[in-house]
């Protein structure tokens, strides 16, 4: 299993692969392929709890599916996304939930949704010995202030705050960080600026890793970001079987004689 020292590690020398899940079964293939980061990410609210947004993610939520990847997982490092306003608010709470992720879930990290307010936050947690993997750029906990989930980072202002927060995080002990929907320079200039790994979503081929929400990845998802690929079309064959399925009981070909069992001693109950 990689560790967070392994992760920072490879920071400039050898790609980093990071995919969500948020079950076991998904989580146990992803870990057999040589994932080397899982993240179970609160975006575990739009692919499998049926909400719009991941605002409405708790931290019982994420603890279940926490718990359900770490214990499919053997190899992988476990990352819990620590959902909102489960940190930040007030030092006592946040601690206990990101803690509770490590203690009793089996996760090896957290991943807070970074900004100015978190950096303390940040040292804090890394001298209790809960390892932090900081996340900007785009934020998608601030959907309402943003209005939705427009890139960040475009202009030499907002530019400069994410190179500053990152090495703020840096220097606070996060052991990398995620950049999310920013400009492929941007998301350079800052992997240049820094010596712990940054893992990139839709920034570009010059970060130290990437990550994608595993629906995406699988095809799973009826739509995903511009900036992610389907490396599969899970969604089509998942229809084509339950298709299957549906006509099979219709016509009643299933289930056929070897998907049943007689009882020799049952046959003179009645």
């Amino acid at each position: 299993m990689p560790t967070v020292r392994d992760l920072k590690e490879k920071a400039g020398a050898e790609p980093i692969t990071m995919l969500t899940a948020y079950d076991a079964p998904t989580a146990e293939i992803v870990d057999e392929q040589g994932v080397d980061v899982i993240l179970v990410g609160d975006s575990v609210g739009n692919t499998s709890l049926g909400h719009e947004t991941t605002l409405p993610v708790t931290v019982d939520d994420t603890a279940r599916h926490v718990g359900a990847v770490s214990r499919a997982t053997e190899d992988a490092l476990v990352v819990a996304d620590m959902p909102f306003l489960s940190f930040g608010v007030d030092e006592k709470d946040s601690l206990e939930n990101a803690g509770r992720m490590l203690k009793e879930e089996g996760a090896h990290a957290v991943k807070l949704e970074s900004g100015p307010h978190t950096v303390e936050l940040t040292e804090r947690m890394v001298q209790l010995g809960i390892p932090v993997m900081a996340h900007l750029g785009l934020t998608p906990q601030h959907v309402n202030q943003y209005g939705g989930y427009p890139r960040q980072g475009t202009d030499r202002d907002a530019a400069e705050r994410i190179l500053e927060l990152a090495r703020a995080h840096e220097e606070a002990g996060a052991f990398s960080l995620v950049l999310e929907h920013v400009p492929s320079n941007l998301a350079a200039e800052v992997t240049d600026a820094l010596d712990i790994p940054t893992i990139g979503i839709g920034a570009g081929p010059d970060c130290d890793g990437q990550v994608l929400v595993i629906d995406d990845a699988v095809g799973l998802s009826e739509w995903s970001p511009s900036f992610s690929k389907q490396f599969g079309d899970v969604r089509e064959e998942m229809e084509a079987a339950v298709a299957d399925y549906v006509s099979a009981v219709e016509s009643e070909t299933f289930p056929a004689d070897e998907h049943s069992h007689e009882e020799s001693d049952l046959e003179d109950v009645y």
